[in-house]
């Protein structure tokens, strides 16, 4: 028995395994309980969230993170150099070593990058700060394969 696929249409993941799409909201939810326990505010994970998304190429995300990193105080500024933060002075210690940690576990560097880029932001991050953000990392992640994979559409903005 054959069927007919449409190979232009999107599958959307969160569409048809609803009970998987739960649990990873569920996990957000939880990261974001650490992050918030750790002192980590709104405004430095949904900037770690649009760099992940950078990484990741998945335009959906970053438009969705890039617009509530702006509600959450981020500056258009910041999030314009974002792919280059290495580059300027616009960052702080624990800005720049979050953002680190997130490009660690997003890229996965060689090992000996990794364990060099990690070291360094263990000099800036307590133990709670450093697994949150690896948390939110792989959350992040983990949400960029579902949209990338699922051709999540962005829409042109109202404003």
């Amino acid at each position: 028995m054959s069927r007919e696929v449409s190979l232009a249409a999107p599958f959307f993941l969160d569409k048809s395994d609803t009970a998987s799409w739960k649990a990873l909201n569920g996990l957000s939810l939880k990261v974001k309980e650490a992050a918030d326990a750790a002192g980590l505010g709104t405004r430095l994970i949904e900037l770690l969230n649009v760099r992940i998304s950078q990484i990741n190429g998945c335009s959906y995300c970053l438009d969705m993170h890039g617009r509530m990193a702006l509600e959450a105080g981020e500056t258009a500024q910041r999030l314009a150099v974002l792919s280059t933060w290495r580059e300027t002075e616009l960052f702080d210690d624990l800005e720049a070593a979050a953002l680190a940690v997130a490009e660690a576990a997003t890229s996965l560097p060689d090992s000996e990058t990794r364990i060099a880029e990690l070291a360094a932001s263990r000099l800036v991050l307590d133990d709670a700060q450093f697994s949150a953000i690896q948390w939110a990392a792989i959350a992040m992640n983990a949400f960029n394969r579902v949209s990338i994979l699922s051709q999540h559409p962005v829409r042109p903005s109202k404003k």
